[in-house]
């Protein structure tokens, strides 16, 4: 029997986990059965972090699953002995380990390359939006998103766009930052990766809806659920990724022995509803990259 510990701002019905929880019933680890999931750690709030990993490693779980390098700096701050398996944008940059191809201490997982798909992203939202010429981008406080940011000010710049930077001090203030944004001129919206701003997709959804405001997002699935567009690994993909990382781990490997992975596959993802409804014409050359229109 086997117990697993989450930490994770999203719920246990959230996108990533019934393909987290398929993979691993294949791997013969299954919920109800040899596997018993501790969920006092969904939907949680980051400043509940701290509190929830030292209650699941006095709780004793045999791994922590964690989302974001807050969730996953909690749980290095309450266990130098219990696996830990995270999912972020950097874990060299967030400071987590030294090296993802030797992870050192209890520490391993999926880092989804969020300063080159940022980027991307940008690239993709100037197309989508080639008459605009003031855009911000959205970033957690709690990420290292404050210094990508400034590299893509450069790079849009050169390109005779201005981007603005704005930061997430608290969730509670997304929808009014969003409103600040385009007030101050902004045209279109990069979200850049975030936990949090992605579990609260649903309140950005709407208001970049009335605000007629095209916004690019970091998940593919994110467009099935009413974002406009977006590009990125699947977050389904990477969670079975991390299955395959815990399978390894409960089965008695060590983390340091599991190299950090990286995505291997992007997918574009449109919208057509959504653009209809902000009357935007999507670029045909969008549209025939695109790997799905919804429409």
């Amino acid at each position: 029997m086997y117990r697993l510990g989450v930490l994770n701002t999203l719920g246990r019905q959230g996108p990533p986990f019934p393909p987290f929880f398929d993979e691993l019933r294949q791997l013969g680890f299954v919920e109800g059965g040899n596997l018993i999931v501790d969920a006092r750690g969904f939907a949680a709030r980051t400043e509940q972090f701290p509190a929830l990993a030292m209650e699941l490693a006095n709780a004793k779980v045999d791994a922590i699953l964690c989302g974001g390098p807050d969730a996953t700096r909690a749980a290095q701050h309450a266990t130098r002995t219990i696996p830990i398996l995270g999912n972020l944008d950097d874990f060299v940059a967030a400071g987590l380990v030294s090296s993802l191809a030797h992870p050192e201490g209890n520490t391993t997982g999926v880092s989804f390359l969020a300063t080159e798909l940022d980027g991307k992203r940008q690239e993709i939202l100037m197309e989508l939006v080639p008459g605009a010429r003031r855009m911000a981008a959205l970033m957690d406080v709690g990420g290292t998103a404050t210094k990508r940011v400034q590299a893509l000010q450069n790079a849009t710049r050169a390109r005779g766009v201005e981007l603005a930077g704005y930061v997430i001090d608290r969730p509670e203030r997304i929808v009014a930052v969003i409103e600040e944004a385009q007030l101050a001129g902004a045209q279109a919206l990069n979200l850049l990766a975030s936990p949090v701003l992605n579990a609260r997709r649903f309140d950005i959804f709407e208001r970049t809806h009335v605000l007629r405001l095209p916004t690019i997002y970091q998940w593919p699935e994110n467009a099935k659920e009413g974002g406009l567009i977006a590009y990125g690994p699947g977050i389904g993909k990477i969670y079975r990724q991390l299955a395959r990382q815990l399978a390894k781990l409960l089965r008695g490997a060590k983390p340091s022995e599991i190299a950090i992975e990286q995505p291997t596959s992007f997918d574009l993802a449109i919208n057509a509803r959504v653009a209809k409804a902000l009357g935007l014409e999507v670029p045909s050359t969008l549209l025939a990259r695109a790997d799905e229109v919804i429409e």
